[in-house]
């Protein structure tokens, strides 16, 4: 489970921010409790605030490090693609994010620094016993290894300045660092984010991690008809009107009159005297979003993963966004402590949320982002009792766009 992440000179962030997991009113279900940490995780936290305050950096830094992990090797050739705090000079101190992982138990923290030219600093660590141990350590071109970790010598070899070494050492055989590595990069992203980075889409925007669940009893194995029967569930739970999925193998030519496969699926739409197929490019944006993230979420309830979701509210009507979250809230639905973080305009789902689940940022003058747990807002002000949309709308926590029609008034010669 995901224990804190943090990040600094990244976009609109300037000083480091820090999003916490870690549950403040741990007396209830929702909590949970990770004995060796001595701590309970929460499976949600929602980011909410003005437009252009952050939100989205905040989870696009996570989303970064996680792409970075996965695709440095390959691609950070000429330049380290990170884009630094975007408002005037800003820190002349490298980037910096880092995440903590809480793994069968046992707490995994991951540092990194660089700027566009060089990996500055690097580190793995972990605490068996609470005490934390090495696994490696990297400034500049130097690789210090845990002690017994002989088999990642070969990371030394492969290294760049401008390749991270977890990029490297996850290719070798060491649990302690594949481990780390698969259950960081397991995390899924939905929303704005994903649809900028097209990630988890098929060429056309197709939702391939969806469709994996919709597979015919047979195209895969013996496990395929209760996933399937599981996603159907889910996506007749939205009341879109959709009895089923079907998925066909279709055959085209190209120029050369090669015969090429493809797959073509349709969504069934259910109406009173008929069941009619729609291709997916007929799909309203609300049906598309609910259609995407039934892959992700399946697959994060089974593993216990993350699921990193950008303007929930975005095409989502306000009662299928909190049936999701009542799906990662309870442990029936939820069992193995997967987490949903997300942003968001819609108060309403302040009334599914508890007070420790809920960040906000706000945009300083020199445009950084200040992200700020809502359960630290004037101290012990904040109750759990607390109607916090009510208290959102009126102010009560600020992070609200300041409304100023006067410009707009003057504009159209209305006021002097």
């Amino acid at each position: 489970m995901l224990i804190r992440f943090s990040a600094a000179n990244y976009r609109s962030i300037s000083e480091p921010v820090e999003l916490s997991m870690v549950a403040i009113d741990r007396d209830r279900e929702e909590a949970r409790p990770v004995s060796p940490l001595g701590e309970s995780l929460l499976p949600i936290a929602a980011i909410y605030g003005p437009n252009a305050s952050g939100k989205s950096n905040v989870i696009d830094a996570l989303v970064w490090l996680r792409n970075a992990v996965r695709h440095s090797l390959r691609v950070w050739e000429d330049e380290i693609p990170i884009e630094p705090f975007a408002f005037g000079e800003g820190p002349v101190s490298p980037s910096s994010l880092s995440v903590e992982i809480a793994i069968k138990g046992v707490r995994f923290e991951y540092l990194l620094e660089l700027d566009s030219e060089h990996v500055a600093y690097e580190g793995l660590f972990h605490y068996p016993e609470k005490k934390r141990r090495r696994i490696f350590e990297r400034e500049d071109s130097e690789l210090k290894l845990q002690r017994g970790l002989g088999g990642l010598s070969g990371t030394r070899e492969l290294m760049t300045q401008r390749t991270l070494a977890l990029a490297v050492a996850r290719r070798f055989d060491e649990p302690l660092v594949t481990d780390f590595a698969a259950h960081f990069m397991s995390m899924h992203v939905l929303g704005q984010t994903s649809r900028r980075r097209v990630d988890g889409l098929l060429d056309g925007g197709f939702p391939v991690s969806t469709l994996r669940w919709f597979e015919q009893p047979g195209e895969q194995d013996a496990t395929s008809a209760p996933d399937r029967d599981l996603a159907l569930s889910l996506l007749r739970l939205a009341d879109l009107g959709i009895e089923d999925v079907v998925i066909d193998d279709e055959e085209s030519y190209s120029d050369s009159d090669a015969r090429r496969g493809y797959r073509r699926f349709r969504l069934l739409h259910r109406t009173q005297n008929e069941v009619l197929p729609f291709e997916w490019r007929a799909e309203s944006q609300g049906t598309r979003t609910w259609f995407e993230l039934i892959g992700p979420v399946l697959t994060a309830l089974r593993a216990g993963t993350v699921v990193l979701f950008d303007e929930l509210d975005a095409s989502l009507h306000p009662t299928l966004s909190a049936e999701l979250l009542r799906i990662f809230h309870s442990p029936v639905t939820n069992p193995h402590g997967a987490q949903l973080v997300f942003t968001s305009h819609d108060a309403s789902l302040l009334n599914s949320l508890n007070r420790d689940e809920v960040w906000l940022t706000e945009k300083h003058l020199d445009g950084s982002t200040r992200l700020g747990a809502l359960s630290d807002f004037a101290g012990e002000r904040v109750r759990k009792s607390q109607n916090l949309e009510n208290a959102y709308l009126h102010g009560r926590f600020g992070a609200l766009p300041q409304v100023d029609q006067s410009a707009l008034l003057r504009a159209l010669g209305l006021i002097g």
